[in-house]
């Protein structure tokens, strides 16, 4: 079973959350009418984890595609959007990250996000496939953004460096095409998020 992008990438933030959990002072949890849980607060001695189902697209700083749809929960339950803060040890990350489907091609969601991207740099195109993200987070000693080279029919645009990027994953999916939007962006001791 193969994991979609969007819950890779929420995952492995989740995952560095888990380790502030464990000094936990206080847990604040927010939630839905269905009684699902809708956002967590946890404030530690050492730092604070604040998820939330409701991103705002605002925040990725970018403009939903004209006609795109959010792509609704997938047969896990698993949401589409996510906002996740986490700070300690002189440490921050924040992550949004939306779903969305629309019924234009790939080539179009392309086109109008290369021209979206461009406002923030030079835009780079990686070619990946299903499940494999290429989210750079201080790899290679530099803070440029690079594709790993892995290959593939689905396309990534990233823009910025690696610890303040925007990124387009771009996916065929039957006669549409599905595309996610995600903003990274991390931080030492001396910047704020």
């Amino acid at each position: 079973m193969r994991k979609n992008k969007f819950s890779a990438f929420v995952i492995a933030a989740a995952s560095l959350a888990a380790i502030l959990l464990l000094p936990a002072c206080s847990v604040n949890v927010k939630k839905e009418a269905n009684g699902q849980d809708k956002q967590v607060d946890i404030n530690t001695l050492v730092g604070g984890v604040h998820v939330s189902k409701q991103a705002d697209v605002s925040d990725v700083g970018l403009a939903v595609y004209p006609g795109a749809r959010m792509k609704e929960k997938d047969s896990g339950g698993s949401d589409k959007s996510a906002n996740v803060n986490i700070s300690g040890f002189g440490y921050g990350l924040k992550v949004v990250a939306l779903e969305y489907q629309s019924d234009d091609a790939p080539a179009k969601i392309l086109a109008f996000y290369k021209e979206q991207l461009k406002k923030y740099g030079d835009v780079l195109e990686c070619h990946t496939s299903k499940g494999n993200w290429n989210v750079n987070m201080g790899k290679n000693g530099s803070n440029e953004l690079t594709c790993d080279g892995s290959g593939g029919a689905d396309i990534e645009l990233k823009v910025g460096k690696q610890d303040d990027q925007h990124i387009v994953a771009v996916e065929s999916e039957g006669k549409g095409t599905s595309f996610s939007l995600v903003y990274v962006r991390t931080h030492g001791k001396d910047a704020e998020i």
